[in-house]
């Protein structure tokens, strides 16, 4: 007899990992940092390393003592998971089940609506504009009396586009205040868009919306993770500020113990060390800008990104795309019929970009049909 098997599963698709890189290849499919760990981050993590046998604090309480001073927010309205998705996946658990819609924009997060069957609910997915943003009138006109939670991935991965503090507001106050809106800033070191915000609320200087929208909306929950611009995706670890009822909802549903006292320890040296983290940040900003002008001049339709990545909408010619940077060097996300996803490297990632896109031109040209001479 078979064994037994969940309903629904069929309709969860696994998650898939960034491709890894062959020796000498570039890999930009993972939206990693290009950095190694900073020195005072190894340092403290090595002076761990003789407690790995007793189990970490499981409220990560110095942590979010920490975080909590930094957003001015009561320690209790921030939880701890492992990665800004794991946070996702936990918020999802705590509002919403079975007959329950969760929203996001499409194509966001491949991770949403996985992570939105696996809990039960029913993924509404609303399509981006003809520019590759949240269209916010039309995920306003999609909430139903069954919506419970709305994601706003703000830079949005995979497109690298971003919602306006001044809009976001506006879609926030118009969405009923017995629905959450989750704003995921998994990318938000890397934008660069104005911002009015309060600067006493954090040291960071690119905070983005969320965290002052939280401090003036009652409905709001903000994602963000050490993965990205600390440098720390091998770790796993994340933080969300939430309503206190909702953050109380996510320890229960969290799974015990999920984020590691090396992990804990990273990212509380990390916080001290974000003059150095500064430094590195700018210089993938820089790359990824060099990377959308490359591609632009290359004749491929990039979008102009607020993220540590360039999203190319190639649609027919995405595998085309894939190929000619894979053959050069260089790996990317692919998603066939849609477009590339390429992560912003090193300066070295993008002159490997670089060289491929003027070997493929070289290529066309070779290969074009000489003109007439009349």
């Amino acid at each position: 007899m078979p064994l037994p098997t969940r309903a629904g599963l069929d309709a969860v698709p696994t998650y898939r990992q960034g491709r890894s890189a062959p020796a000498g290849a570039s890999k930009l499919s993972s939206n990693e940092s290009p950095h190694p760990p900073l020195p005072a981050v190894i340092a403290a993590v090595g002076e761990r390393l003789g407690t790995i046998h007793r189990y970490p604090d499981m409220s990560a309480t110095v942590l979010r003592d920490v975080l909590a001073e930094r957003y001015r927010v009561d320690p209790a309205q921030v939880t701890v998971g492992a990665g800004s998705v794991e946070l996702a996946a936990q918020l999802i658990h705590a509002v919403a089940g079975e007959n329950d819609e969760v929203m996001f924009a499409w194509r966001s997060f491949e991770a949403y609506p996985s992570l939105v069957r696996i809990a039960g609910a029913t993924p509404i997915a609303v399509p981006l504009t003809e520019t590759h943003a949240h269209d916010l009138d039309a995920m306003l006109a999609a909430i139903t009396p069954r919506t419970r939670l709305i994601f706003v991935c703000n830079p949005n991965n995979p497109t690298g586009t971003v919602v306006g503090a001044a809009e976001l507001e506006r879609f926030v106050a118009a969405v009923p205040h017995d629905v959450l809106v989750v704003i995921d800033e998994a990318y938000v070191h890397f934008d660069r868009t104005e911002y009015v915000s309060d600067a006493d609320h954090s040291g960071d200087e690119h905070q983005g919306a969320g965290i002052e929208l939280f401090h003036r909306h009652p409905h709001i929950a903000v994602l963000h993770t050490f993965s990205k611009a600390y440098g720390l995706a091998g770790l796993r670890i994340g933080y969300a500020l939430a309503p206190i009822e909702v953050a109380e909802n996510q320890r229960k549903v969290a799974v015990p113990f999920g984020v590691t006292d090396l992990a804990q320890t990273a990212a509380l040296a990390s916080l001290d060390s974000e003059r150095e983290l500064a430094v590195r940040i700018d210089e993938v900003v820089q790359q990824r800008d060099r990377l959308h002008a490359l591609l632009i001049a290359a004749g491929w339709p990039a979008v102009a990104s607020q993220a540590n990545f360039v999203w190319v909408p190639a649609g027919e010619r995405t595998d085309e795309l894939e190929t000619l940077l894979r053959e050069g060097g260089v790996i990317t996300r692919a998603f066939s019929g849609e477009g590339v996803r390429i992560s912003s490297g090193s300066a070295e990632d993008v002159d490997r970009v670089a060289a491929a896109l003027a070997a493929s031109a070289l290529t066309l040209h070779a290969s074009a049909p000489e003109e007439a001479v009349v």
